[in-house]
């Protein structure tokens, strides 16, 4: 009778972790990885899950953390929202540093929500003549390195560097790098509201250089947050629009169009002449006014569609389109 129970918890044994490399697949993963750009631009599905729950608890302890505390490096950005004339919100982005290789990666994690984001792919010791398969699978560690995304709800979210200021040091809560902000808005939150209470549930640690967040949802609403002054400031639209570049709203407290940044200037100018309507084709227009050499991608994120417009390398000449499926969608 022992050896029956011994060889049926064997079996169970065998059946478990068979699950759990069936929802963990790495090898599916990486051989899923396309050039679509010789920028360059890849596209990656991830299939399975990728322990963002387990790092969660553990925060800037983890082994997850130690590899990854030199490659979350945020740069100079732009970041708006808009309507479109058929009503739908988008949200488009520049993200300015280097010609590094960029990668469009979707993920739909056990437990998560799906969603899709841009990600910087240099920092994961991917060149720009690509990388060998050591060097792929380093490529599983994408979902932590996010950059800006969208999510099946409509949920957007950007982050752009700014001066450094205190935020918020509670012991009692785990501490996140602040990339892992965006993998925990994405993956958990289906709003702009959801997402700003899971941010207070943690302290967030900035490995490099400090950031702000902007925010959408596919309802219209967003907000932009900063930490200033030991606080996390939350700074909600009161317009059709919403513009953030890499300085301090809660601290400059721009008019209009007066801020301190020519490409928050150049955006908010043309969005309050639109009334905040655009098409995506205005919005890429908006995104390449405010570009500069270094911009590595600028893209347009449908938030009610699902739809999804990257330009790499300034090429505003050839954009790619994708499509995330939304949740509850009849697109």
């Amino acid at each position: 009778m022992r050896l029956l129970k011994r060889i049926a918890l064997g079996v169970l044994l065998v059946i478990v972790a068979g699950l759990a490399i069936l929802s963990y697949n790495p090898l599916r993963t990486l051989t899923s990885l396309r050039k679509v750009d010789d920028y360059p631009l890849y596209v990656m599905n991830y299939y399975g899950g990728y322990l963002l729950d387990w790092y969660l608890k553990q925060g800037i302890e983890s082994p997850i953390f130690k590899r990854l505390e030199e490659m979350n490096r945020p740069a100079g950005c732009t970041t708006f929202t808009a309507v479109t004339p058929e009503g739908d919100v988008i949200l488009g982005r520049n993200f300015d540093w280097r010609p590094h290789p960029a990668l469009l990666l979707f993920t739909d994690p056990p437990g998560g929500y799906t969603s899709v984001t841009m990600v910087d792919i240099h920092y994961l010791g991917y060149s720009r003549e690509g990388g060998s398969w050591t060097q792929r699978l380093y490529l599983l560690f994408a979902p932590y390195v996010t950059v800006d995304g969208m999510n099946e709800h409509g949920l957007a979210v950007s982050m752009m560097e700014v001066p450094c200021r205190t935020g918020p040091r509670d012991p009692q809560k785990t501490t996140i790098v602040s990339n892992h902000v965006m993998r925990l808005a994405l993956d958990h939150a289906k709003d702009v509201d959801e997402a700003i209470a899971l941010m207070q549930d943690y302290n967030v640690y900035f490995p490099q250089a400090c950031t702000h967040y902007l925010f959408a949802d596919a309802s219209g609403d967003s907000a932009v947050v900063e930490y200033v002054n030991g606080e996390m400031v939350v700074i909600r639209n009161h317009e059709a629009f919403q513009v953030a570049t890499n300085f301090l709203i809660a601290e400059e407290k721009p008019k209009g169009a007066d801020s301190s940044c020519w490409r928050y200037n150049s955006a908010y100018e043309a969005l309050n002449t639109a009334n905040g309507k655009l098409s995506w084709e205005e919005a890429m227009s908006i995104a390449s006014k405010a570009s500069v050499d270094t911009t590595l991608w600028s893209v347009v994120y449908n938030l009610t569609r699902g739809d999804i417009q990257v330009v790499v390398g300034r090429n505003y000449d050839r954009v790619h389109t994708f499509q995330l499926e939304m949740e509850g969608s009849s697109w």
